[in-house]
């Protein structure tokens, strides 16, 4: 099979899985005729969408750039499994996530949770359980209602100014902010191409001054979209690498993109982020003690692992939804409201999989930055990231 067949032949079967599952897409950003293809077509089987998987794995022409074949090849593995799945076959969540996303999970240390526990304790200060001090704490810190997109917006300008500096964007990129509700996440990007990106962020979640940053940072500025555009420009408008025109959900672009974003504050900012904030803050009004997040920040960062855990309780173990409610609740130290948000999220056919790709693209892609050659500077290595189409297989024992 001639290579532009076959990177065709991908983009259809991607297309074919949005038909199974609607938001199997995240963005396509091709030829419009594609799409249209697919819209004619009869409803696809599952199980024939992993046949048609396994027959461009198997015909992968020996022309393809290597690069390019290994993304391809994990990307198809990816979609097999998928097909597999929505055929009703039984996949374990571990296998799964493997198959999605290119990692072996296992579940956290709760001596780490403890750990984690003991720092948010001096962090937060003051008598009383734990969870009640992370209670009122978090509704100290929420942006009222009223003045939520102002800060976003906020945000948003101060960290396109300082990324267009560190990794340049093309002239007409932009973003447009929605706030919306009845969603189970906190902000996604939809991406639309031609450099334009819609960004919805969740209000039903009360988002939180310490919090906010990290989002906009994560959807925008040097996140999704910064991505989003730097690929467009660089892999398919400049390389013609067509098959970066699709993002498909359960995949292994998911993990690097989803560890990249929530690298993106780090990389823009560094880690003594609470300062800046809380400048950008008072100049709205708005009093934030940035050293206490910073704090609050980093001893909740290793409970990241609790998310994961519950997924495997939920799906491998076949544990009682209100135990892993339980188990939520005392980890993370949120409310019963809040930790059912989250299993709404775990508990989606589209998503359940999908917290992987923050726990391990994170720890990953944190690795890998950190770890870089001398003289390589944290700009660089980023840039790669943003730039490259680079695979969890690029990045392990990866100088």
């Amino acid at each position: 099979m001639e290579p532009d067949t076959l990177i065709r032949e991908y983009l259809l079967l991607g297309l074919r899985f949005d038909r199974v599952e609607q938001g199997y897409v995240d963005s396509f950003t091709g030829d419009p005729a594609l799409r249209q293809a697919v819209a004619a077509e009869p409803p696809p089987e599952p199980a024939g969408l992993a046949r048609q998987a396994e027959r461009l794995l198997a015909e992968l022409p020996a022309g393809l750039d290597p690069a390019r074949a290994d993304y391809l090849c994990a990307h198809l593995r990816a979609l097999a499994c998928a097909g597999r799945k929505f055929a009703g076959e039984q996949v374990g969540f571990v296998d799964e996530v493997a198959a999605y996303f290119a990692v072996r999970i296992t579940k956290g240390d709760p001596e780490t949770y403890r750990e984690a526990h003991r720092k948010l304790d001096d962090a937060l200060g003051g008598s009383g359980p734990l969870a009640d001090r992370m209670q009122a704490y978090r509704s100290a810190d929420e942006i009222p209602p009223e003045r939520l997109e102002e800060c976003i917006h906020a945000f948003s300008s101060a960290l396109r100014d300082r990324v267009r500096a560190d990794y340049p964007l093309p002239d007409t990129e932009t973003i447009t902010y929605e706030v919306v509700t009845d969603k189970p996440w906190s902000g996604f990007n939809y991406y639309l191409g031609d450099y334009r990106s819609t960004v919805a962020v969740n209000a039903d979640l009360k988002q939180q001054m310490a919090n906010l940053p990290r989002l906009v940072a994560h959807e925008s500025y040097p996140g999704h979209h910064t991505e989003h555009c730097r690929k467009e420009a660089g892999l398919v408008a400049s390389q013609g690498q067509l098959e970066q025109t699709i993002f498909l959900v359960n995949t292994p672009q998911c993990l690097m993109a989803e560890g990249l974003a929530d690298l993106a504050l780090y990389a823009a900012i560094g880690p003594r982020w609470g300062g800046w904030a809380a400048e950008i803050y008072a100049d709205l009004g708005l009093r934030f003690d940035g050293e206490r997040a910073e704090a609050v920040s980093e001893a909740a960062a290793a409970l990241a692992d609790v998310r994961q855990d519950a997924a495997l309780m939920l799906h491998d173990e076949g544990r009682d939804v209100d135990d892993v409610v339980a188990f939520l609740q005392r980890w993370l130290l949120v409310d019963d409201e809040r930790a059912r948000q989250m299993l709404r999220f775990l508990s989606s056919p589209l998503w359940r999989a999908y917290t992987s790709t923050y726990v391990e693209g994170y720890r990953l892609l944190r690795g890998w930055l950190d770890a870089r050659p001398d003289g390589v500077s944290l700009t660089e290595r980023f840039t790669r990231l943003l730039d490259e189409p680079l695979i969890p297989s690029c990045l392990r024992g990866s100088a």
